[in-house]
């Protein structure tokens, strides 16, 4: 069902790559929702996806951009706006890699060259592409900027590895640039954090799967898939959600503010439960008296 939410509006949307990823399913529902949109990603990331089936279904381009390069991202800026004719409403930052994670390393043994690099592509590119947006006064007054995060960046999981460390700093650099777009330009600033969700950079998390299933367990409306993910972003790029600025917005059924589920626990008492409590009691023999 479309509400034309946003109907008239423009936007840029970073990363989508197959029509696994969140951007993709996003893009998809803006233009439901009455937007017109330009697409972006890396070049490889261009050549490994299918995004251009993507463009053609909504009627859009590909500008191909290095997310960590200021050079490609001021190109970008320039035919996105050279593309709509002028300054566009609304961007989406759904961006994530680790090296680290990708070579196995775990986060007590680091390579810190891939650290930079988990960082930069994963975090300071967010800085960077609202730096060249507002430099070139690239977007309206009263637009939206989102990018997606994830819970990792307040509470340790397991396997999130250096990824947590960066969406902690994406974080913090919405809140930072929030309160000086929104003083300028109106533009409001704000992170989603959602589900662990089974995209393609996701399932390169140790132990998604286990994950999944765990939150799943723990929420009360069990974990918010792409789809549901898209329909709560594009309510940020709406003009319904216009005083909302600087925040980490929870969109996870719940998953952030439970302490224990029923589910859960039931979960646990089987796996704590011995059916052979003599067995289990003395695991290297009985004592000796």
């Amino acid at each position: 069902m479309s509400y034309q939410l946003l109907k008239g509006k423009k936007g840029l949307i970073f990363g989508a790559l197959n029509d696994q990823s969140i951007a993709w399913k996003v893009a998809e529902r803006a233009v439901e929702e009455g937007a017109e949109i330009v697409l972006t990603n890396t070049p490889v990331s261009i050549r490994m996806g299918t995004i251009d089936r993507l463009a053609e279904r909504c009627h859009s381009i590909v500008i191909p951009a290095d997310a960590t390069s200021v050079a490609d991202l001021e190109l970008l800026i320039d035919g996105t706006m050279a593309r709509f004719g002028g300054k566009f409403d609304f961007i989406l930052h759904s961006i994530g890699m680790s090296p680290n994670v990708r070579k196995g390393r775990k986060y007590d043994d680091l390579d810190y060259d891939y650290l930079a690099k988990t960082l930069d592509i994963s975090a300071v590119s967010f800085h960077k592409v609202i730096q060249v947006a507002r430099k070139k006064d690239a977007l309206n007054d009263w637009g939206s900027i989102v990018a997606l995060t994830y819970i990792a960046a307040q509470r340790t999981l397991y396997g999130y590895n250096d990824m947590a460390d960066a969406k902690a700093l994406l974080e913090s650099i919405a809140r930072s640039f929030g309160y000086i777009y929104g003083r300028e330009k109106h533009v409001r600033v704000n992170t989603v954090s959602q589900s662990p969700t089974p995209t393609t950079a996701g399932n390169g998390v140790l132990g998604m799967g286990d994950l999944m299933e765990f939150a799943e367990n723990m929420s009360p409306l069990g974990n918010a898939s792409a789809a549901d993910c898209a329909d709560y972003v594009l309510t940020l790029f709406s003009d319904l959600t216009r005083k909302v600025t600087m925040q980490n917005l929870y969109h996870d059924g719940g998953f952030s503010s439970m302490g224990m589920s029923r589910r859960a626990m039931h979960t646990y008492e089987k796996g704590l439960r011995f059916d052979d409590v003599r067995e289990h009691q003395y695991p290297f023999g009985e004592p000796q008296e």
